[in-house]
């Protein structure tokens, strides 16, 4: 008997049933892979910060399994660090609807609230993964630091130290315990510091603050100072107030008036705006910038101050400050100049309660005399440290070289004392 052949459109039937079948079992064997794989390399692209290649390999996974949760909850993390956090939060709300008892993902969804400002919401989802894991260190850090978001400083303190009942040896709890003194609403600091300049006498001064944090939002500042210059003893008076408007937004005004003896201005004011940003990155975890004008009233000269800072809050409890000041002097009978000045400032953990830092300035520094303004160049290179004695009480020193233009030098050192009730 003879077998009829298969017709061509059989033929090309059977062709593409066994493509479909081929794919079909690629994209079994695929996604039956152990997930470790595809997740290790995308931690490798982030650890390196190639957040495009981590979204890749993501979107990748995603394409053969859109219902992969460890993919989609991947995303939502790279969403977050990258900034996009209502994109992030999304993610996250359509992940807890399937898995609602995820308390990574519950983590995750609580740092984008946080970061958003959505206090109140933060606390409830990082109480729900509490829920679920009551002794995990990781949740119960995230809850502690959002009740001190919201001001509720007793509950907070009260969570770190259920922290180190369950944890001893965690150093995040330590670090922010340590830093909540209990009813520290004011805070006195003393001191003064002490010039030699070898163009004219020493100089020196004193000074007292105290400043009071009436509520999260709302902060006063007073101090008084002595000046000694030039044979001269000069004093004033100072105060200001902050009032912050949102969680990440604060404004702030204030003045002062002198006894000057020509040594000091004989009034000032100024306002100030500042802006904070969180990030969830391996290298910054925030910035706080800020804008101030500042004016100051000598005898025969007005001076007015334009100032920017950016102040980043890096790993490991190190700072990095960078600030640019451009001063409009105008003189008695003389036109108007304009002067830039600046500085980089690098703060560091020593050991324990010990700290340092590390300032490189150049510019027109100090404001201090008529004859300086404007009319000379300076680099100004100083160093400094904070012991922190007891709860709430801490000592700072400090001493700085400066070399200006003409071979003047001033070598100046300070020292104060702050406590806090």
């Amino acid at each position: 008997m003879v077998r009829a052949l298969p017709s061509r459109r059989g033929t090309v039937r059977l062709c593409l049933q066994t493509l479909s079948l081929a794919l079909l079992v690629a994209k079994t064997v695929w996604c039956q892979q152990v997930p470790e794989d595809w997740q290790q390399r995308v931690r490798e692209k982030v650890e390196q910060h190639q957040f495009d290649a981590a979204f890749a390999l993501v979107n990748q996974r995603l394409s053969f399994n859109p219902a992969d949760l460890e993919a989609r909850g991947w995303r939502g993390r790279l969403l977050a660090w990258e900034g996009h956090w209502a994109a992030a939060e999304s993610e996250y709300r359509q992940i807890l609807e399937q898995a609602p008892n995820d308390t990574e993902i519950l983590s995750g969804q609580a740092d984008v609230l946080l970061w958003q400002g959505k206090l109140k919401e933060a606390l409830d989802v990082i109480d729900q993964a509490r829920k679920v894991d009551s002794r995990d260190a990781e949740i119960l850090l995230r809850r502690a630091r959002i009740l001190q978001s919201l001001g509720r400083t007793p509950e907070a303190r009260s969570q770190y130290r259920e922290i180190l009942e369950l944890h001893p040896e965690n150093q995040d709890a330590k670090r922010a315990l340590a830093g909540l003194t209990a009813e520290s609403k004011h805070e006195i600091r003393i001191g003064g510091d002490g010039s030699t300049l070898n163009y004219i006498g020493p100089a020196g001064d004193e000074e007292m603050y105290l400043t009071s944090r009436w509520t999260p939002r709302f902060t006063t500042a007073f101090n008084t100072g002595f000046y000694q210059r030039f044979s001269q003893r000069a004093e004033q008076l100072a105060s200001s107030a902050s009032f912050r408007f949102t969680r990440n937004d604060a404004l702030a005004a204030g003045g002062a008036f002198a006894n000057h003896q020509g040594i000091i201005p004989e009034y000032e004011a100024f306002f100030e705006y500042g802006h904070g940003l969180r990030f969830s990155s391996h290298w910054v975890r925030g910035l706080e910038a800020s804008y101030q004008q500042h004016w100051f009233w000598y005898q025969g000269a007005h001076v007015l101050t334009l100032n920017c800072t950016q102040l980043y809050y890096l790993q490991h409890d190190w700072t990095w400050a960078l600030s640019v000041t451009g001063a409009r002097s105008g003189f008695t009978g003389t036109g108007i100049e304009w002067v830039p000045s600046g500085y980089a400032r690098l703060g560091f953990p020593i050991y324990r309660n010990l700290s340092g830092d590390v300032t490189f300035g150049s510019g027109t520094e100090d404001f201090a005399q008529i004859d300086q303004i404007g009319h000379f160049s300076a680099r100004t290179y100083a160093g400094g440290l904070k012991y922190r004695i007891a709860q709430g009480q801490d000592i700072r020193g400090y001493v700085a070289v400066q070399d200006r233009s003409a071979g003047q030098t001033q070598h100046t050192f300070g020292l104060s004392y702050g406590f806090r009730f």
